[in-house]
């Protein structure tokens, strides 16, 4: 790429209103150009900190004392934090606690006995795997229909695809705000809405979008949502995911793993299970606490940017990857993954190449770091907080390079 394409990146970093939250998080000095952050987010200096701070301290100063100084509202405080911060909810409408699949699993079960009678669950045939094996499973422990929405490819899951599998027979209806692949990006309003003229209870997966998208669940209605921390939160590996219950749900629905942390007055030990009001009750075991500390300083951080300047930044981002597809990246047989309209698109970008998995391979080796989506996608994840424009520029030049 010409010099003049990398002074156009310099400038819009010089012009990036987010670009001081580069510096608060580790190891973002190195030559490193990490354009993964939609798979596994940089740490931040502040969550190191926090962890030391729960080891050196919390632990093992005060050790079990520590479940009534700090520990045991964690689940519903960082709830709180993500749900009233991120997602539009209010507050007791959110928990953190399990993982992706467990919370989706919980919700969709949780779903189906709401709707008994019907027969049928809806997904899309491409989306991501672990929602498609949920899906599945439920199906056959329960003897229901999945009905499958056509893959929807570039442009994403579209209302017209999705209401030609809608009926009086559909329970529950599965789909993901941003498609992990190509950054297709649902309406979430006009879903749900169809949805919902069908008697059907709606579950949204936000983990491609939470932190990265503006999301709004009580204004369009969202019944049930689940997602990760890891992404655009910058949690960490194996972080735990979150769930939300629209409050008018949480007494007609009862998730399917009862334990000790879900029941009422937890410590009586009693017998029977009677579970907690409100959003407690979808706790089951007991949460993580190393896991659930190292996700609140990020939140914090993302809360403060703003979602509407990480969202603009976003959109920045991507459209300067497309711009610099088209001139040094198509001529040479790639192909675009991702919607050209921003408006329908999330905060990553996909090309895709015949070779694709050599050549991330040969990026990786080369200190850039995208990531391989069979069968031939190359996707760049590219996260406001951490991602310059720079790092655009010399992550696509590598891959121009090597053509």
């Amino acid at each position: 790429m010409t010099s003049s394409a990398r002074d156009k990146a310099e400038e819009l970093d010089a012009d990036d209103v987010l670009a001081h939250y580069h510096g608060e998080f580790v190891g973002t000095s190195e030559a490193l150009v990490y354009l993964d952050g939609n798979s596994l987010g940089r740490i931040p200096i502040a969550t190191r900190d926090r962890v030391r701070h729960v080891l050196d301290h919390e632990w093992a100063d005060r050790l079990i004392r520590s479940w009534d100084d700090a520990w045991i509202e964690l689940p519903t405080k960082i709830g709180d934090l993500i749900g009233v911060g991120l997602l539009g909810a209010d507050p007791g409408e959110v928990v953190v606690g399990e993982n992706t699949t467990v919370a989706l699993y919980k919700a969709v079960s949780a779903a189906l006995d709401a709707r008994p009678g019907r027969t049928a669950v809806v997904v899309e045939q491409a989306n991501f795997p672990t929602d498609r094996y949920v899906i599945e499973s439920l199906a056959r422990q329960r003897g229901l229909t999945v009905r499958w929405i056509a893959e929807s490819g570039t442009d994403g899951v579209n209302i017209a695809g999705v209401g030609g599998v809608l009926d009086d027979d559909v329970a529950v209806v599965v789909l993901s705000h941003v498609d992990y692949r190509s950054a297709a990006l649902a309406d979430v309003a006009c879903i749900t809405a169809a949805v919902h003229e069908v008697g059907a209870v709606m579950a949204w997966d936000l983990c491609h979008s939470v932190g990265v998208v503006p999301i709004d669940v009580t204004g369009d209605e969202v019944d049930l949502a689940v997602g990760c921390t890891y992404k655009y939160l910058n949690g960490g590996p194996g972080a735990p995911a979150f769930t939300y219950v629209r409050s008018e749900l949480q007494d007609q629905l009862r998730q399917p793993i009862w334990g000790w942390w879900g029941r009422r007055n937890m410590f009586e030990m009693g017998a029977g299970y009677e579970p907690e009001a409100g959003i407690r009750s979808w706790l089951t075991g007991t949460p993580s606490v190393l896991s659930m500390a190292a996700i609140e300083p990020s939140v914090a951080m993302v809360i403060d940017a703003g979602i509407g300047a990480i969202r603009a930044k976003s959109v920045a981002l991507t459209e300067y990857a497309i711009e610099l597809f088209d001139e040094y990246l198509a001529p040479n047989g790639f192909g675009l993954q991702s919607p050209r309209d921003s408006a329908r698109r999330g905060g990553h970008v996909t090309v895709g190449h015949p070779d694709a998995e050599a050549q991330c391979r040969q990026l990786i080796a080369g200190g850039v770091i995208p990531d391989f989506r069979r069968p031939d996608g190359i996707r760049c994840g590219l996260a406001p907080l951490t991602t310059r424009f720079t790092d655009v520029h010399d992550g696509l030049s590598a891959l121009a390079a090597l053509t």
